[in-house]
């Protein structure tokens, strides 16, 4: 890895190891930061004239103080009059696509021109108005997505498979001006209407004045849903008739550009509010740092807008000069090969897959990824949720080859994006998160607060970083009991963690999932975890449901590998299995059988509607979910 980008900046400043420039990054923030800036060439309009400013408190810091510059400015248009301006910047799939449609940088400067002129010419967006984005992952998204943050306005990123209930409650709560939608996309051969639920979103946004809807171009028509008297829908012909010519609104530093909302799997969603100067510096760093990414790499994150993945492989891969391959679609449709037919077809060398992917994909066998060649992929990159070690070693071994390293990291919303992540100088430990990031002061804490090592504990933030949340939007007092007020100006992330003795470290699952039984606390990715181990064992979920004599036990519900069967004496053997891992009073009080578990469309189990549906409980929004059929088979009845 000497011709990596972390090593190349190693060199540059005449670090010799890893470590060296983990502890000056620590000790020094405002160094490595500034340093940062000055070596990927960061467009500053107005230079900063102080890297941070605490003055308010560690919980409301201030980055690049007076700097001036804007995101999107950066992300686009620094290509101009370089060589990357007839590159591919975007190259798109859908499931129904034979073959890939792309975008050059050229290409995308002017889109993005062109949607920016007829927001702000058209549509009325100005600076600071909030503008939402309910699109599936095309390069018109893309383009909008940056045309928003070039006219000065706030983007809100929205997960495309969202119901209108979901799409309402977040857009009114930042009081969103504009909406950009499509008129529809497919998943699984059937039509989904964009349009149609945007309208009747519309109805419960009061703020709401405009729509711009983009055609797929597919033929699909839509049922005519007559707006709100308020609202306003422009078709995409505004976009095609303006300039492709536009100044960049020039923002300062701490401006707002983004508000993503969480999902909405732990709870009622979260408003994370993101600003120019440090989500760009920290996202930069951490795609070229972390995911190695250069101007001849095809960066694939299997991801939707809603996903904080998207702005991380938008802003960094964009910025950086790669081309960003995007896809619209289930990756095991029209055929269970269809993730690896992209992967094949665009020679992506960076692939972003979650570990429940990675399950869904192992039960079509090894069969139906050799019959690809992914000989193209250098890394793969994962998070979301801990890993376990078969599922771990089968991407590891039957997509890498045996060759490929798993860039494990972890961070969030909220983060901006990774805390913990493995690096390609470093050697790898299976399914760790390696190291912490570089400028990032974690620790792993007791109950009581107190620094601990090969034990799980919190996961705990002592210092400010650039990409940090600037709050959640309109509920500071959230964001503070969220993050700051278990320890006196410490952030608690809400997970749990461990480092081993060789210094890597793990996660556990969400601390807020913690399971208590019989006085012993654990994360049900333990459960899970020891229950993936098994033969028989394809994915499952563990929840917590209360027990009279423990407090609390564990029920878990397991999807089987092909060739095993639902039987008493296989219930018996799994909850004996993970007695025998974790310890006898921590077996499973039952195991079901399910054909799926309930998973989002970024493949995340959600823990939270599976307790509730067992324990018969309200739902809540599950909008965010890709089959809620599969609660139907959660029951608590025997």
């Amino acid at each position: 890895m000497n011709e990596s980008n972390l090593k190349l900046f190693m060199d540059k400043y005449d670090f010799k190891t890893f470590e060296d420039l983990r502890l000056k990054s620590i000790s020094d923030p405002e160094w490595f930061w500034d340093s940062i800036s000055k070596h990927f060439g960061i467009r500053w309009s107005r230079s900063y004239s102080k890297v941070l400013d605490v003055s308010r408190g560690i919980q409301w810091p201030r980055w690049f103080v007076g700097g001036k510059l804007n995101l999107a400015e950066n992300c686009v248009d620094r290509h101009l009059g370089t060589p990357a301006m007839d590159r591919i910047a975007i190259i798109s799939e859908t499931e129904r696509s034979t073959s890939a449609r792309t975008l050059s940088y050229r290409g995308l400067y002017h889109l993005t021109n062109k949607i920016a002129n007829a927001l702000k010419l058209e549509l009325g967006v100005c600076k600071g108005d909030k503008v939402g984005i309910f699109m599936p992952m095309s390069p018109e998204a893309v383009a909008s997505y940056f045309a928003i943050i070039k006219a000065g306005a706030v983007a809100v990123p929205i997960f495309s498979g969202y119901g209108k209930d979901a799409i309402s409650s977040r857009l009114a709560d930042c009081e969103a001006r504009v909406l950009i939608t499509a008129d529809s996309f497919a998943r699984r051969d059937k039509r989904i209407q964009m349009r149609e639920t945007a309208i009747e979103a519309s109805k419960d946004i009061p703020s709401l004045e405009a729509i711009l809807v983009f055609g797929t171009g597919d033929g699909a028509g839509n049922e005519e849903i007559e707006p709100e008297e308020r609202l306003k829908i422009f078709n995409w012909n505004v976009v095609d008739d303006q300039s492709e010519d536009f100044v960049s609104v020039q923002m300062d530093s701490e401006d707002p550009f983004m508000i993503v909302y969480t999902s909405g799997t732990t709870g009622r969603p979260k408003g994370a509010v993101h600003v120019h100067g440090g989500f760009l510096v920290k996202v930069v760093e951490e795609v070229a740092f972390q995911g190695d990414i250069k101007s001849n790499d095809a960066l694939f994150w299997f991801t939707d807008m809603g996903w904080i993945m998207a702005p991380w492989e938008m802003v960094g891969g964009l910025y950086l000069g790669c081309s960003l391959v995007v896809y619209d679609g289930a990756p095991d449709y029209p055929s269970p090969d269809r993730l690896w037919e992209v992967v094949e077809r665009n020679r992506v060398t960076f692939l972003g897959i979650s570990p429940t992917l990675v399950r869904s994909e192992m039960k079509y066998g090894e069969a139906n990824v050799r019959k690809h060649d992914t000989s193209s992929i250098k890394s793969f990159g994962s998070t979301g949720e801990p890993w376990n070690p078969e599922s771990y070693n089968w991407l590891f071994n039957v997509v890498g080859n045996g060759t490929r390293p798993i860039v494990n990291l972890s961070g969030g919303t909220e983060v901006g994006v990774c805390f913990l992540s493995v690096h390609p100088v470093l050697p790898i430990k299976a399914c760790s998160l390696g190291q912490t990031c570089l400028g990032i002061d974690a620790d792993v804490f007791d109950e009581n607060g107190k620094p601990i090592r090969d034990k799980t504990g919190e996961l705990v933030v002592k210092k400010p970083w650039p990409g940090m949340s600037r709050g959640l939007w309109k509920s500071p007092e959230r964001y503070f009991e969220t993050y700051w007020s278990r320890f006196p100006n410490v952030w608690v992330h809400g997970d749990w963690a461990s480092i081993d003795p060789d210094g890597y470290w793990f996660l556990h699952g969400r601390s807020d999932d913690t399971l208590k039984i019989a006085g012993k606390r654990l994360g049900p990715a333990e459960i899970e975890s020891a229950l993936a181990s098994h033969p028989a064992v394809l994915e499952s979920v563990a929840i917590g449901v209360p027990d009279q004599v423990k407090g609390e036990s564990a029920v878990c519900f397991v999807v089987l590998r092909t060739g095993f069967s639902p039987s008493e004496t296989l219930r018996r053997e799994l909850r004996s299995f993970v007695g025998k891992k974790l310890g006898e009073s921590l077996k499973p009080s039952d195991v079901r059988f399910v054909q799926a578990l309930p998973k989002t469309r970024n493949a995340k189990l959600v823990r939270r509607l599976v307790r509730a549906k067992y324990l018969g409980e309200p739902l809540g929004d599950m909008s965010n979910l890709e089959n809620p059929e599969s609660l139907d088979g959660i029951s608590n009845s025997k």
